[in-house]
């Protein structure tokens, strides 16, 4: 078989979050991989005469990466919207038999077809912003079935349209109705993930740590089951009261900590020494009006990684834009431009334990997105504005 001719993207403006390239740049790509990348003026003399493309000058980025979101699920939560509207509390509504536990119950009533449907228009809203990679959790089932269902759709997913999938297995989201946490976890969660990991379905294991959902210990024991199946862990932690979960994930090592609203110093220290990734979710900030900041000061001081996403779901972020996610972060948690960039790119491919994308540089997958901006900046200024021009993945524009 022949090797795949080079093609250069040249009279580019570069985002890299590799190398910084001032002026005009470049990049060669060849198949699904990147060759090189630079300024034009030091293309090598090898790809001087390969195809070119001319960019008019726009902006080259890494394709943007969503590396939390809950896509598949069956109903919506609109009603719930309006509680809160009339002023119910996201806790409130789930003690009293909402959030999470009403989405479970549409979801176990739907088909994996019917899942796969629904699930298909929040992905291409997502494609549509020239995203490459999205991560997507189950934890709407509760039962084993469901469980499994979820992630088979999720996996559908990237046979329908051209996207990487990572599935994350979160059967331990919520305590389902008729159930005590404990004994849910033995009968019906790990017994889940077991499947799950030897259907070849999960990824990386997911838990949700607060008092409305499962506890420090009770994760552990989750993580205990992860790593002996050779699998990474990630965490929702300190969303809306601190109950220790994101020193638990530290110590387990896990790829990332999300939402972390109510996270601490000392919980930055350990994110830090542990290599793991904060992820950042404005959306559900957002939504369901939050006023607890993250303590991105203190992420900044320690040096953890942040990453942002959409968190997609029915019932806390219904979101389905990393262009409108950069936004809120930059003006409600008060990253800068460049932060959210790379929050949608290098470290949210971290957060998912992903090394060949997320950066533009040389042997890294060719996941690109080409904007009709003058700047970076411009990414996460506009509100309700795509300016995408072109998405490559895996080197073919699509």
């Amino acid at each position: 078989m022949e090797s795949p001719q080079p093609m250069v993207l040249a009279n580019a403006r570069l985002a890299t979050m590799a190398a910084p390239v001032s002026g005009r740049g470049a990049v060669v790509i060849a198949g699904d991989r990147i060759l090189w990348a630079g300024a034009e003026a030091d293309l090598p003399a090898e790809h001087a005469r390969a195809e070119r493309r001319d960019m008019e000058g726009r902006l080259i980025t890494p394709a943007p990466i969503d590396c939390h979101t809950h896509l598949v699920h069956g109903g919506n939560r609109a009603r719930e919207f309006e509680m809160r509207l009339e002023g119910a509390s996201y806790e409130e509504i789930a003690r009293a038999g909402g959030g999470i536990v009403s989405t479970v119950a549409a979801t176990r009533a739907a088909s994996e077809d019917d899942l796969l449907v629904s699930a298909l228009p929040r992905l291409d809203a997502l494609l549509a912003e020239g995203v490459s990679t999205v991560e997507i959790k189950s934890g709407y089932g509760l039962d084993i079935d469901t469980e499994l269902a979820m992630l088979r759709t999720a996996r559908r997913l990237a046979d329908l349209r051209p996207v990487r999938v990572r599935t994350t297995f979160l059967g331990a989201h919520a305590v389902p109705k008729g159930h005590e946490a404990d004994a849910y976890i033995d009968q019906i969660c790990l017994p889940a993930l077991r499947a799950a990991h030897a259907e070849g379905l999960v990824d990386a294991v997911d838990g949700f740590c607060e008092g409305i959902a499962f506890s420090a210990p009770q994760i552990a024991r989750v993580f205990d089951a992860a790593r002996a199946l050779g699998l990474p862990v990630k965490l929702h932690a300190e969303q809306l009261s601190h109950q220790g979960g994101t020193a638990l994930a530290a110590r387990y090592g896990a790829l990332s900590v999300d939402h972390v609203e109510y996270a601490d110093d000392d919980d930055a220290r350990a994110l830090a020494a542990a290599g793991t990734v904060a992820v950042l979710l404005p959306g559900a900030f957002y939504f369901i009006r939050e006023t607890q900041l993250p303590p991105v000061a203190a992420f900044r001081a320690h040096g953890v990684p942040m990453a942002l996403a959409t968190d997609c779901n029915p019932g806390s972020s219904p979101l389905t834009s990393l262009l409108l996610t950069m936004n809120m972060a930059c003006t409600f948690f008060r990253l800068t431009p460049a932060e959210a960039l790379r929050g949608i790119t290098a470290n949210a491919a971290r957060a998912l334990g992903l090394d060949d994308c997320g950066t533009i540089a040389a042997g890294k997958r060719a996941d690109l997105a080409v904007w009709d901006v003058e700047t970076p900046a411009e990414l996460a200024y506009r509100i309700g504005f795509n300016p995408l021009h072109a998405r490559i993945f895996g080197g073919r524009p699509c």
